[in-house]
């Protein structure tokens, strides 16, 4: 049998925050036995299903978006 390594969660934020902040944006592999796909949050957003981004986090939040969709295949 072989193993694989991959990972299942990225985590974008403020370099003075910490992970749990309202400004974190977590981008996660889901699979729920129907394939993989990706879920972002932000933790603390009082109207769920909404997130918000800055024109300054996007290039960081895009990157980690890329690199797990390579997994949704």
């Amino acid at each position: 049998m072989t193993y694989e390594t991959i990972i299942g969660s990225l985590i974008v934020k403020p370099n003075d925050q910490p992970i749990f902040s309202e400004l974190a944006t977590t981008v996660s592999l889901c699979d729920e036995a129907a394939g993989m796909y990706l879920s972002v949050e932000q933790h603390g957003r009082a109207d769920v299903g909404k997130i918000l981004i800055e024109k300054r986090e996007w290039p960081m939040i895009k990157e980690a978006i890329e690199k797990l969709m390579a997994y949704c295949e």
